[in-house]
């Protein structure tokens, strides 16, 4: 079936329309003269638009005289250049002044036509057009024009009526069957495009487009016995495609008569035994028959098969995340994902896809091979980075999160989160300094990310702690707090360090008490409420909360605390107990073994 853009439909307009009258009667020795540069006023330019219409309707033929005509083509042949360059009033200029010398010629009113149409006037457009086509009603580029210019006013009927005219009247025409038929189609006119089609189909024969075109129509009409048989007769002229056949089954498939699109699907493979769209569509049918087993049995055999697109697969992963976590899918996920960076062992996305199912079934160290895999192959995905940064941080390796970091951010200098986790690594590592240098750098980044710049005040707040900067420390938490005033960690470890320095005690009171009434069984929060309250000298208070904290931790510093506070209330014996089994543990302070050697309390 042939097809005729419309630049192919502009450039033979231009070739074919380009023979004014007169020029094939006579040819003349002397050279046309050149134009001259003559300027029309927008008046005057409607005048000669609306002298058009009337010079056809009488019928006005010229006899040209030799000046005349050679300027009317020396005009047009300016026009047509200024139109190739785009310039659509210079070209206008130029074609009207060819008009006004030679009104009747088709070609000069076709290309005044389609320049207006190129510059947005459709009015001139499509009076200029129905001239061209009445002065010469056996040129299909003419016809062609004008039913452009109806469609792109959505005057879809009268460019409908085009077509039919054109097919009519001029020989040869058959092959725009189909673009009336499409016509009829984009106006929901079913039954007609249908008629067109059959039209077509007389004329040049069964089209395997016209076929799937027609299926699409009489399944819009909710005729599906019909459009099977479209696809019976596909299947039939060509035995070898088995890409009907596939069509066919999903066609039952779709339309809930599963026995007949398992007989299909089979079908299909007994042409094409590794062809996985056989595969899925059987997937599905037996999913929706409740035989999950042959269903991923079925998925899998399709996912081994290169010839389903690694994009395709990401697809029907991208379906298995929606549902994870869930204990019934996520182990069929995980091996759905392994075929797929096995069968695809070059692409990124594959093994990024792998890593979030991983990642939300738990198997977070070989999620974190999988995007450091497909940071290998591709490492221009930020997101990827981040995930790996982020499991290094949750499986607390700080040397892996400190070199990925260090990487990474050589990549995305800009990244703020890099750049908090980056800092986090070198504070665990021991390198505070270089720690606060990130943190700092990370917050100039973060002040259009609230939510981040919280998290990175707090590590700050504990960074200048480490240094002994108290006041950037406070200050730094104060600005977490402004914004999250129930960030539990500000509030603890800023309450924890007054209390250590033993300032704004009843500051450090109101924070870490309101800690503890949101989380009353957490034995950090009420370890450090107790030092509070023991800083206040409310040691009564202080052993009701480490007695609390002690029934759900053996952490040495709790117990040290707790014997400390019996020292305070006279058990002494008591106290160097709970120093000793706080030395026993490990992690005591350094003035544990003070205590314990002189069985006195040391601050």
């Amino acid at each position: 079936m042939r097809r005729i853009s419309t630049s192919f439909i502009v450039l033979l307009g231009l070739l074919l329309g380009l023979t004014l009258p007169g020029r094939a009667q006579q040819q003349s020795d002397k050279p046309a003269p050149p134009a001259k540069p003559l300027k029309l006023t927008r008046r005057e330019r409607k005048e000669l638009a609306h002298r058009a219409e009337l010079d056809i309707a009488r019928q006005q033929v010229r006899v040209l005289s030799e000046k005349d005509r050679e300027m009317s083509e020396s005009f047009f042949v300016e026009g047509v250049k200024f139109v190739l360059l785009e310039d659509y009033n210079k070209a206008l200029e130029r074609l009207l002044k060819a008009y006004a010398l030679n009104p009747t010629n088709a070609a000069i009113n076709y290309k005044i036509a389609e320049t207006n149409l190129l510059s947005g006037n459709f009015k001139d457009a499509t009076n200029f057009a129905l001239i061209a086509v009445k002065l010469d009603s056996k040129n299909a580029y003419y016809y062609l024009l004008l039913a452009q210019i109806y469609a792109s006013q959505k005057q879809y009927d009268l460019a409908a009526k085009v077509y039919s005219s054109l097919i009519r009247d001029v020989p040869d025409s058959g092959y725009y069957l189909f673009n009336l038929a499409d016509l009829y189609m984009a106006q929901g006119k079913l039954n007609e495009a249908l008629a067109t089609f059959e039209q077509a189909e007389k004329q040049f024969g069964p089209l395997d487009e016209v076929s799937f075109k027609k299926q699409q129509i009489y399944l819009k009409q909710n005729n599906l016995d019909k459009a099977l048989q479209e696809g019976d007769a596909l299947i039939k002229g060509n035995p070898d495609e088995v890409r009907y056949v596939i069509a066919q089954a999903e066609m039952y498939a779709s339309n809930n008569r599963l026995p007949d699109a398992i007989r299909v699907a089979e079908q299909a493979l007994k042409q094409d035994p590794d062809n996985p769209q056989a595969r899925m569509i059987l997937a599905d049918i037996y999913r929706q028959q409740a035989n999950p087993a042959e269903s991923e049995r079925q998925i899998k055999l399709a996912f081994e098969s290169p010839a389903l697109d690694v994009d395709e697969k990401v697809r029907i992963l991208l379906d298995y995340i929606k549902q994870l976590p869930n204990p019934v899918l996520g182990q069929t996920a995980l091996e759905l994902a392994a075929i797929t960076t096995r069968v695809h062992p070059k692409e990124a996305k594959a093994f990024s896809i792998a890593g979030d199912i991983q990642t939300l079934t738990e198997n977070k160290k070989d999620a974190r091979k999988s995007y450091l895999q497909a940071i290998r192959l591709d490492n221009t995905k930020f997101q990827i980075w981040q995930q790996v940064v982020l499991i290094d941080a949750e499986l607390n390796q700080i040397d892996s999160l400190l070199r990925h970091t260090d990487k990474a951010l050589e990549l995305f200098p800009n990244q703020a989160p890099l750049w908090y986790y980056n800092g986090v690594a070198l504070m665990l590592n021991k390198q505070t300094v270089k720690g606060i240098k990130a943190l700092e750098y990370g917050r100039k980044l973060s002040l259009d990310n609230p939510e981040l710049l919280v998290q990175i005040d707090t590590q700050l707040g504990d960074a200048y702690h480490e240094v002994k900067d108290n006041a950037k420390s406070d200050a730094a938490y104060d600005a977490a707090l402004a914004f999250d005033a129930n960030n539990a960690q500000a509030l603890n470890n800023y309450s924890y360090f007054l209390s250590l320095r033993g300032e704004k005690l009843d500051k450090a009171k109101e924070m870490s008490g309101k800690l503890v009434k949101q989380f009353p069984d957490n034995d950090t929060y009420l370890d450090t409420y107790a030092w509070v309250l023991y800083k206040l000298k409310d040691y009564s208070g202080a052993r009701t909360n480490l007695e609390k904290a002690l029934k759900t931790t053996n952490d040495a510093t709790v117990i040290e605390h707790y014997g400390d506070v019996l020292f305070q209330l006279g058990e002494k014996d008591r106290a160097l107990a709970e120093w000793q089994r706080a030395k026993k543990i490990g992690g005591a302070s350094n003035q544990i073994d003070r205590k314990i050697k002189d069985s006195k309390l040391y601050e």
